[in-house]
């Protein structure tokens, strides 16, 4: 076996936990609005709950790329697919942490009547999960163009977080005993928000492994 074909085959290893991990990072984000339509308690507890194994999963996949640089010294794209998957992880752990932040303020809302149908939060998470799997597939694929197109959606999001936001805002002028309840909702619309930043920040590093230069896309 080549140098060559053993650091490709390490490497599809660590594709693979990255994958399982933006899976487990994608559920947990299905399964915190879920239990924030449905008013699910112990559906908000088991996303809180579950972090911990994704944290593992971090630390796993850190290690295996640590492990890799120095066993296999890769330099120039190589280095900098391993670089980027260190980053990337980071931000699906901080995405998974954005599920938590959700499930908890789910918790807090169990026994209200809502103020507002819950429509455009769902329609966002929807968007959010979507270019989470765009941008890992962009990365496992080395794709730029789908990274370039995933990154076109976060607009998208801003714009409905917006909306939100003014909808929210209203409700709170117009009775003040929907101001706790709106709070909720903001915050749930802004880490759903961030989440689309992440996924951004995934595509940024995308086209980094190509180029080698970090272009903000989020701007």
């Amino acid at each position: 076996m080549t140098a060559r074909t053993h650091f490709d085959q390490e490497l599809e290893k660590v594709h693979l936990h990255i994958l399982k991990m933006g899976s487990m990072v994608e559920e947990a984000i299905d399964k915190a609005i879920e239990a924030l339509v449905k008013q699910d308690e112990e559906m908000a507890d088991a996303v809180i709950d579950g972090d911990d194994k994704i944290d593992e999963m971090e630390v796993f996949i850190e290690n295996e790329c640590v492990r890799l640089i120095a066993t296999q010294q890769p330099i120039a794209r190589d280095l900098r697919i391993i670089f980027t998957a260190i980053k990337l992880i980071t931000d699906l752990e901080r995405i998974a942490d954005h599920a938590v932040d959700i499930a908890k303020n789910t918790k807090r809302l169990v026994n209200e009547v809502y103020i507002k149908p819950l429509i455009d939060i769902p329609r966002i998470a929807d968007i959010v999960k979507h270019m989470l799997r765009d941008a890992l597939t962009s990365y496992i694929n080395t794709d730029v163009d789908l990274a370039m197109r995933t990154c076109k959606l976060d607009d998208e999001v801003d714009g409905l977080h917006a909306q939100i936001y003014r909808e929210l805002i209203a409700l709170m002028l117009e009775d003040p005993r929907n101001i706790k309840q709106a709070t909720h909702f903001l915050f749930i619309s802004s880490y759903l928000e961030r989440v689309a930043d992440h996924a951004t920040n995934i595509c940024e590093w995308v086209i980094f492994v190509e180029t080698g230069e970090h272009k903000d896309l989020n701007a």
